[in-house]
């Protein structure tokens, strides 16, 4: 009568535990560096929410390589954190534009400013050579 042995080979074992738990760690840190990076925030501005349509991707690349120029909720131009006049905005685009040939402005205008002043400034901006703009949101 023969009897059979276990040949002692036992199939390995994977623990995917520790492994898992080294990816979640790596993926949130790379979420939260990547919530840092992704807009530089204007002082006193509060820009729309959540526009249909929108891609989150596009937005973050448009916001990398954009001159940002701000509007406060009383119509006053924020760039940089400062407040500037309008002459000394258009200088500071002229010298973007004869840098930046292609380049974009990003204009962050504030929820509670009325469209129709927003539309007044996007004209004046297209009159100094500011034709392609885009506007901010959330």
């Amino acid at each position: 009568m023969r009897s059979r042995r276990s040949s002692g080979s036992k199939i390995p074992e994977v623990n995917l535990v520790p492994m898992m738990d080294v990816l979640m760690t790596v993926l949130t840190f790379f979420i939260i560096i990547s919530m840092t990076l992704t807009g530089r925030q204007l002082i006193g501005i509060d820009i729309p929410n959540d526009v249909e349509g929108v891609d989150e991707e596009v937005n973050a690349e448009v916001q990398a390589t954009s001159l940002i120029i701000g509007l406060d909720s009383n119509g006053n131009i924020v760039f940089e954190d400062q407040q500037i006049s309008f002459q000394q905005l258009t200088q500071r685009i002229r010298t973007y534009f004869s840098e930046n040939p292609e380049g974009t402005l990003l204009l962050k205008a504030d929820k509670d400013l009325p469209y129709d002043e927003v539309a007044v400034f996007l004209t004046d901006l297209r009159d100094i050579g500011g034709n392609r703009v885009s506007l901010a949101v959330e």
